[in-house]
């Protein structure tokens, strides 16, 4: 395998870097929003900043980095990385594959790749970022300057096993080859209600690429297991307003538009306090799973790796509030005061009164942004159990 049997899927080379920052300034959509979040600086200078850096990593701590703490900054309470489970000497050595579950589109890993830099990493992450979200060409240039790989959703059943093997084979290059850091959600989109459960199909995925059996091309991978816990979810209306959707028409589907307003949602809402916490690495414990047939194999690994996160989450009042109101109880009012009940049934007032339905059904759509709250914690407990 060399890079060139990648070229349809893979980040862009420094090299190419020039030509795409070419066809990024040319395009009006993305010359106004750099226009947006850097008003006062003169695009020339814009400009003469980006053709200044000679790859991926300087793109992304040069413009990218500080663009996402402007972000924190207005839309967080702060973001936190507890990667304990990692030694110092493991985390400037090592490449890893950061396997999470998945609260946001877009920041889940911009705001992992920033940490991991602040965190004695020796660089960020390649992304796994589906084709599904590619929704203009300009926005295929910036996600695979900013160290994305593409999944290809959209293509025939006869071409996913192909593609799929391609994929997996590009994620072995880049960890042995490339020597780079990896992130991918633990299943194929967000888990709309927060019950974060690790798909095997992604386990089988990663298992078609590198060399040896199963057991192997999964240690390969060097797998760690990371929690993101986010106090608020900015798109939880909408997350509940799409359970209500999909109850009342079996065949509803999203939109182009609908996944834009999610990422934007996602992106400009707020989030209150978010936390990075990472698990023991996969290969300190896999060989205990070494003996299993291959079908049992992938099921426990799933089942050890949602332990990890599980066990890993950071809870916040929100979360035991929910789980209460959820159940008519105050089982777990030693978790948080009076205000905090005050100011959470005020917030879930408030988002319940944006979903936008025509027949709004108030106790579903209540019943089902409480249980995204209440998962977390749920999960939590059975974890340490």
């Amino acid at each position: 395998m060399n890079l060139h049997d990648f070229d349809a899927i893979r980040p862009y080379q420094p090299e190419e870097l020039p030509a795409v920052f070419d066809r990024l300034l040319a395009n009006d959509g993305f010359v106004d929003i750099v226009r947006s979040y850097y008003p006062d600086v003169p695009l020339e200078a814009l400009k003469q900043k980006l053709y200044a850096c000679p790859d991926n990593l300087s793109v992304q701590i040069t413009f990218f980095a500080p663009l996402l703490r402007q972000l924190l900054a207005r839309c967080s309470k702060g973001c936190s990385l507890d990667a304990t489970t990692i030694t110092p000497e493991a985390r400037r050595e090592g490449s890893f594959t950061f396997i999470s579950n998945h609260r946001d589109i877009v920041l889940d890993s911009a705001f992992l790749a920033v940490m991991l830099i602040e965190n004695g990493f020796r660089t960020t992450v390649e992304i796994a970022i589906g084709d599904n979200l590619l929704i203009y060409p300009w926005i295929e240039d910036l996600v695979r300057v900013n160290k994305s790989f593409i999944v290809q959703r959209s293509v025939s059943m006869r071409e996913m096993l192909a593609s799929s093997k391609r994929m997996s084979d590009y994620m072995h290059f880049a960890l042995a080859e490339k020597r780079e850091n990896i992130w991918i959600a633990q299943r194929e989109g967000r888990a709309k209600d927060s019950n974060d459960l690790t798909q095997e199909s992604v386990l089988k995925m990663m298992a078609m690429g590198g060399e040896g059996n199963a057991f192997e091309r999964i240690q390969a991978m060097n797998l760690v297991p990371l929690a993101i816990s986010y106090e608020f979810d900015p798109c939880d209306y909408l997350k509940a307003q799409e359970f209500q959707q999909k109850r009342d028409d079996a065949s509803f589907k999203k939109s182009p538009a609908d996944d834009l307003r999610n990422m934007q949602t996602g992106i400009f809402g707020y989030k209150g306090r978010i936390t990075y916490r990472t698990a023991t690495p996969v290969n300190e414990w896999l060989d205990e799973l070494r003996s299993l047939p291959k079908a049992e194999f992938f099921k426990a690994l799933a089942l050890r790796i949602d332990r990890g996160i599980h066990s890993c989450y950071e809870l916040y009042p929100a979360n035991y509030i929910a789980f209460d109101l959820l159940h008519g109880s105050q089982a777990e009012s030693d978790h948080y005061t009076a205000d905090d009940l005050a100011a959470f049934t005020a917030y879930l007032d408030s988002r319940i009164e944006m979903v936008n339905l025509p027949r709004k059904d108030v106790a579903f759509l209540r019943e089902r942004m409480l249980t995204m709250y209440a998962n977390p914690l749920i999960n939590h407990r059975k974890a340490l159990a």
